[in-house]
């Protein structure tokens, strides 16, 4: 598995959004402001989010866009699973994204990669977008300067 940049700053875009009080709409030009994402760029990904339901928008002054589940509920798999596909390294052990590839010819070859599979989805499964936007905030770690406006 090697994440792409949609998977990246899509990432980045979502811990900005879970930083800010619930239900609060961001400005498109904020995010790609403290990420240095290009704007059009972000917009095609939000639009991928919000046709996912991750999120919404609302026009006008107030508007923007806005995380439409908790933090606590989405995972840095749904999100990478979402932007980038399957976690698994091949496509002959993915769980959601199954096609047959030449590896299936040697079990002992599908059980390594299954294995890989299996520790990649355990560990971004068992993250939240919670978890890393507040993982530094409670002792002050290195990324608690990032506007921690709730918890």
């Amino acid at each position: 598995m090697k994440l792409t940049s949609k998977s990246e700053y899509t990432l980045l875009a979502l811990i900005f959004m879970a930083r800010k009080p619930k239900g609060a709409y961001v400005k498109i030009e904020e995010i790609c402001q403290a990420y240095d994402i290009p704007k059009k760029y972000l917009e095609q990904l939000l639009t991928i989010l919000r046709s996912n339901g991750l999120v919404k928008t609302r026009r006008g002054a107030e508007g923007g866009y806005a995380l439409v589940k908790d933090p606590k509920e989405i995972t840095a798999a749904e999100i990478v699973r979402i932007m980038d596909g399957p976690i698994a390294p091949t496509d002959s052990v993915s769980r959601y994204f199954y096609q047959a590839t030449p590896l299936e010819k040697e079990d002992t070859a599908l059980e390594l990669f299954r294995d890989i599979r299996d520790y990649a989805a355990k560990v971004m499964e068992s993250k939240t977008l919670y978890d890393l936007a507040f993982a530094g905030a409670q002792g002050g770690g290195k990324y608690s300067h990032i506007d921690l406006v709730c918890k």
